[in-house]
C-alpha cells in the first residue's frame, strides 16, 4: 500500500514539474515573440522616413464621354473622381502630406517661373498632373432558348506625370488601363436582373490608378527629402517643414549649394549639376499650425551660409539618420 502511495505521489510530482517547465517555456517563447515584434514595428532613426508634400491637380478629361452642350471643364465629375481616388490611395500609405490644387492652368503657369517661386506658390515637393485618356462603357449579352445573360463593362485609361517642383522636371510618366464589370443571368425569366451600375466608373478608374500608385510612391521616396531656408536674421535661422512631416528635435540635415544648370543641346532641357556640401544643421524647435505653414528653427553644427543669398542653398536629409546628441 505504501509503495503504491509513494509511486502515485512521485508521478504527481513529476507531472506538476513538467507542466511548470512547459508553461515557462511557452511564456519565454511568447516574451521572445513580443520583443521581436516590438523591434520590428518600432522604427529607428535610421529607418524613419520624412513625409513628402505632394500636390494633386485636378485630372483633365481628354475623352468625349459626358461632354454635352453644357459641359464645364472646371467641374468635370470624372476628373474629381480620379483625384479623390488617387488622394485616398496615397494617403493610406502614410508617407505623404497631400495638397489639392484645383486650377490646372495656373499650376502650368507657376512651373514656368523661377524654381524658388514655383516651390513657394505651389507649396509642395512634387506635383501630380493626370488625365483620363480613355473611357468607355459597353453591354455584352447572350440569349439562349431558356436563359439570358448580360454583362456591363467599363474601361478607363489614366495618364500620370510626376513633376519635381524645385526643378520643373518630369521624373515619372506612365499610362495604365483599368476595367470593371458586373453580370447577371436569368433562366425562364427567373434570376437576378442588373440595371445601370454607375459605380463601375469609379471601379474602373480605381483599377487603373492602383497600377500606378506604387511607382509614384517609390519615385518620391527614392529622392532625398529637401527643405529650404526661409529667413536668417537676429531672430534665428528658419527653414520650411515641421512635425507633420516627421521632423524631430535634434535631427541633423546637410546643407548644399544649388548646382549650376547646363543645357543639353540634344534635348534642349536644362540639367542641374550636383551641389556642394557647405554645412550641417540641427533642429532646435518646430512650430506652425498646419502642414502648409509649419517651420523649424535650426542652428549650424558645422559650416555656415551667406544669409543674404538664401535662395542659393537647399537642405537635404542625411543618408543615415543621426541625432545631434549622439555626437556629443
Amino acid at each position: 500500500m505504501k509503495k503504491t502511495l509513494l509511486l502515485t505521489l512521485s508521478l504527481l510530482f513529476t507531472f506538476v514539474s513538467f507542466s511548470q517547465r512547459k508553461k515557462k517555456r511557452v511564456s519565454d517563447r511568447k516574451q521572445n515573440i513580443i520583443e521581436t515584434v516590438n523591434e520590428i514595428s518600432e522604427p529607428t532613426d535610421e529607418t524613419r522616413t520624412l513625409k513628402r508634400k505632394v500636390a494633386i491637380a485636378r485630372f483633365s478629361n481628354e475623352t468625349s464621354y459626358a461632354k454635352g452642350l453644357f459641359y464645364d471643364k472646371n467641374n468635370d465629375p470624372m476628373g474629381k473622381q480620379a483625384v479623390d481616388i488617387l488622394s485616398t490611395k496615397l494617403a493610406s500609405s502614410g508617407k505623404f502630406i497631400l495638397l489639392e490644387r484645383q486650377d490646372y492652368q495656373l499650376i502650368k503657369d507657376e512651373l514656368n517661373i523661377a524654381e524658388n517661386d514655383a516651390f513657394q506658390k505651389i507649396g509642395a515637393d512634387y506635383l501630380i498632373i493626370g488625365s483620363i485618356t480613355e473611357f468607355g462603357r459597353k453591354n455584352v449579352g447572350e440569349s439562349k432558348v431558356f436563359s439570358r445573360s448580360k454583362t456591363q463593362i467599363v474601361e478607363a485609361g489614366i495618364s500620370i506625370r510626376l513633376i519635381d517642383v524645385s526643378t520643373g522636371q518630369i521624373i515619372y510618366s506612365e499610362e495604365s488601363k483599368g476595367q470593371a464589370e458586373t453580370s447577371n443571368k436569368t433562366t425562364l425569366g427567373l434570376g437576378k436582373r442588373t440595371d445601370y451600375d454607375s459605380s463601375l466608373s469609379d471601379k474602373a478608374i480605381s483599377a487603373a490608378i492602383s497600377q500606378l500608385v506604387e511607382n509614384i510612391i517609390n519615385n518620391c521616396l527614392n529622392r532625398p527629402w529637401k527643405s529650404y531656408f526661409l529667413s536668417y536674421d537676429q531672430d534665428g535661422i528658419i527653414i520650411s517643414g515641421g512635425k507633420s512631416q516627421g521632423i524631430k528635435l535634434g535631427d541633423l540635415f546637410d546643407v548644399f549649394t544649388k548646382g549650376r544648370k547646363v543645357k543639353n543641346p540634344q534635348t534642349g532641357m536644362f540639367i542641374e549639376l550636383p551641389g556642394k556640401r557647405v554645412g550641417q544643421i540641427t533642429i532646435d524647435y518646430s512650430g506652425g499650425e498646419s502642414s502648409e505653414n509649419e517651420f523649424s528653427i535650426v542652428s549650424f553644427t558645422e559650416g555656415n551660409i551667406d544669409k543674404n543669398s538664401l535662395s542659393k542653398y537647399f537642405i537635404k536629409q542625411l543618408n543615415k539618420w543621426k541625432k545631434y546628441y549622439f555626437l556629443q
